[in-house]
């Protein structure tokens, strides 16, 4: 039986799966199909646009596309509803999905597409649909989980960023610690119940596999909170005390043996780091320790409004916010390799919410201008609108409102936020060049959440390259490739480099080759181009004729 696996990206609030990254659905899909002895074959929704004849015949199509939450792209993205009803209906055998949300919010033109969309795990109905011939929407066993994620950890091999940024997301468990409240209205994750940890052992097998298949990035994403992983008191608090021995080993445990070129987590629960700061600190000095620079916990503020922490049952108030912000910063602030903080806190903002008024919007600027007015880093303020799952919700009252909330953020507090994580002359190491724009180039580096960096002029895609920067937006900035070498640059990559200037880019280009860096030196009478070009321009080996 040919099991065809298309992998239509996912994005949801704690999983990421779109270019660069690969998500567990997809690698746990292929390991239950291998499971099988099935024939499979994958295939990105990016490989369809590219040649609509490359999706194979086959007895099954498992398409996964968890898109849960609106986002920007600067590549590969998910698969839109009439590029999978198209694909749909030139296959003639049975058609099975994930989706991300429920039958009931997917419009009926897909929804009749496929003969099963599931609410349960795909891996779990792809084994069935092959091993007994029948389609049944199931949950996977531990087992099953644990099995299919090593086997299906060679699909990573098969995916066109395995040479280049790509960055597998790990999971840790699956479920919701405050499931013993309900959790936020907005989401589900706390309706399956009882949280299933996994085992560190089988999250290092995993590891391992992932390593045998090339893979060299990692990201410990698809959970609600590190710091409850193997926590004792989970089931018994909404807050359950951390267990730092067990996250600093995982932590500690991936780093000795994968050695990854990046290592990141994602979510935390502020109110957790807050109610048991002690524990809280131990586990984020392991992450400091063993994970690589430029990591971001994510925080799930949503509202500072009290009202709307109160209607919506959210995770944390923005006192508890606070405090985790600072703890957080008092350890991680510390520059790294990479040339970001070893670990910041993000914070994400939810408008549209049960309760929210006018004056919501004031109250999350308060908030995020005592975190500015206290000098603490944030290294990321996602704001979005609440997407319906659980239940309707009366979303932003005012479109004109939330845009002037968001342009307020961006101006007043990302810009001056971002300037003090990355101050000019900053180097960013590795980042990964993914497109080019008419004269400009774009690209980032590999991890959460990555800043955006713009070079102003024409580079080569899919290289590794150092960015000094000079230029600072709202959340993006732009750079120079450091250092840039006067001998072998374009005329527009030396007239890029600050205090240089054409007129200087064209007499550097007529001198060279240079021999040594006294020759170049030379042509600046300056003190301050001088300055400049020490800092950013290098003299290749270059012989002279």
């Amino acid at each position: 039986m040919r099991v065809v696996l298309l992998d239509g990206y996912t994005d949801e609030p704690a999983c990421l799966g779109v270019p660069p990254y690969v998500s567990p659905y997809i690698r746990l899909c292929y390991g239950a199909a291998m499971a099988t002895g099935a024939d499979v074959r994958y295939l990105t929704i990016d490989h369809w646009r590219a040649d609509h004849s490359s999706l194979p015949e086959g007895d099954l199509l498992a398409v996964v596309r968890n898109v849960a939450v609106p986002g920007k792209y600067l590549r590969g993205m998910p698969a839109s509803d009439r590029e999978l009803a198209t694909i749909c209906a030139g296959f003639k055998g049975p058609k099975v999905a994930s989706l991300g949300t429920g039958p009931g919010m997917i419009r009926k033109e897909l929804r009749d597409s496929f003969d099963l969309i599931v609410s349960g795990d795909l891996d779990a109905v792809v084994f069935d649909a092959v091993a007994t011939r029948s389609l049944g929407d199931r949950r996977r066993s531990d087992d099953e989980w644990s099995n299919w994620l090593v086997r299906g950890a060679e699909v990573c091999a098969l995916h066109p960023d395995i040479w280049g940024p790509l960055i597998a997301e790990v999971q840790m468990y699956r479920g919701c610690v405050r499931y013993v409240s309900g959790g936020c209205r907005f989401c589900i994750e706390p309706l399956y119940g009882k949280v299933s940890f996994r085992d560190p052992g089988a999250i290092l097998d995993e590891v391992r596999a992932l390593a045998r298949a090339g893979v060299r990035n990692y990201r410990l994403g698809a959970q609600s909170c590190v710091y409850c992983y193997q926590s004792k008191e989970v089931g018994r608090s909404e807050t359950p005390r951390p267990n730092p021995e067990a996250v600093g080993s995982l932590l500690r445990a991936i780093s000795e043996e994968a050695r990854p070129d990046v290592f990141h987590l994602d979510n935390a629960n502020p109110a957790v780091v807050a109610e048991h700061p002690d524990e809280a600190r131990r586990i984020t000095k392991a992450i400091a320790q063993h994970c690589t620079s430029g990591n971001v916990l994510a925080f799930g503020l949503e509202s500072a409004d009290p009202a709307v922490t109160k209607a919506n049952n959210l995770n944390a108030t923005a006192e508890q916010t606070l405090e985790a912000v600072r703890l957080v910063n008092e350890v991680g602030k510390d520059v790294g390799p990479t040339g970001l903080p070893r670990v910041l806190p993000g914070i994400n903002l939810l408008c549209g919410l049960l309760g929210e008024t006018k004056e919501t919007y004031e109250l999350d600027l308060e908030f995020l201008r005592q975190v500015l007015a206290e000098g603490l880093l944030l290294r990321r303020i996602n704001i979005r609108q609440v997407v319906p799952s659980r239940e309707e919700f009366p979303g932003v009252r005012s479109k004109e409102s939330f845009a002037r909330f968001k342009r307020t953020v961006r101006e007043q507090i990302d810009a001056p936020m971002l300037e003090r994580v990355v101050p000019e002359g900053t180097v960013l190491t590795g980042v990964y060049t993914e497109l080019r724009e008419g004269g400009r180039t774009f690209g980032r580096q590999t991890g959460s959440y990555p800043i955006l960096v713009g070079l102003p002029y024409p580079f080569d895609i899919g290289k590794r390259i150092d960015v000094a920067v000079t230029i600072r937006g709202p959340r993006s900035v732009g750079g120079i490739m450091h250092p840039t070498d006067a001998n072998t640059a374009t005329l527009s990559m030396l007239g890029a480099v600050p205090g240089i200037g054409k007129k200087r880019a064209m007499a550097i280009v007529r001198r060279r080759p240079f021999g040594n860096a006294d020759e170049l030196w030379q042509l600046f009478d300056e003190p301050i181009a001088l300055g400049s070009a020490k800092r950013h321009l290098s003299i290749g080996n270059v012989t002279r004729q």
